[in-house]
């Protein structure tokens, strides 16, 4: 991260495109890096991740500031954008590396993500399955994946499922829209 006052938070719940869509959108997000995390596999591609075999997840790595939108307010967010109540799926979208997880970054993104998601678990009746890890084994998607909705708004997954979630985030989180 460049500036000081960044924080960084990595978060999976189904395809990193319909994520990385979203929270580029979020007033205060200064990046949004798709990516490969919490496997076993050194330096993972797209394919030997999409087999299922390297055990990592479709991930957004997200640098934000903490004073003009909060860890909470993101994972407000990530909590109503994305399933987490489906083990190892959204959608159509299904393996392990379409699961949901929260991959923290020190003790007081754990604590609090740990408090977010007891609020939603109780909210979905005790059927979260999503996953509170501390981020290990990252490696960046490669640059094709990188802004993929904004430089792919027609294609049939973008306009069809990752639009959906764009506006269902418009729609609830006016407030946070940059």
């Amino acid at each position: 991260m460049t500036a000081s006052n960044l924080e960084r938070i990595t978060l999976a719940g189904g395809c990193f495109w319909c994520l990385e869509a979203v929270y580029e959108r979020v007033r205060g997000v200064h990046q949004v890096e798709n990516g490969y995390s919490n496997g076993q596999a050194a330096n993972p591609n797209y394919e030997q991740v999409c087999s299922g075999h390297t055990g990592h997840a479709e991930v957004v790595r997200i640098d934000f500031d903490p004073a003009v939108v909060s860890l909470r307010e993101l994972l407000e967010v990530f909590f109503t954008i994305h399933d987490p109540t489906t083990l190892n799926r959204q959608g159509a979208d299904a393996g392990t590396q379409y699961r949901s997880g929260i991959y923290w970054h020190g003790e007081a993104q754990r604590q609090l993500a740990a408090e977010v998601l007891g609020e939603a678990n109780e909210h979905h009746a005790g059927r979260v399955v999503t996953e509170l890890l501390p981020e290990t084994n990252y490696h960046p998607a490669e640059a094709y994946h990188q802004h993929y909705y904004a430089r792919n708004p027609e294609q049939g997954y973008c306009a069809f499922v990752v639009a959906g979630k764009v506006d269902k985030f418009l729609a609830s989180f006016k407030r946070l829209v940059k």
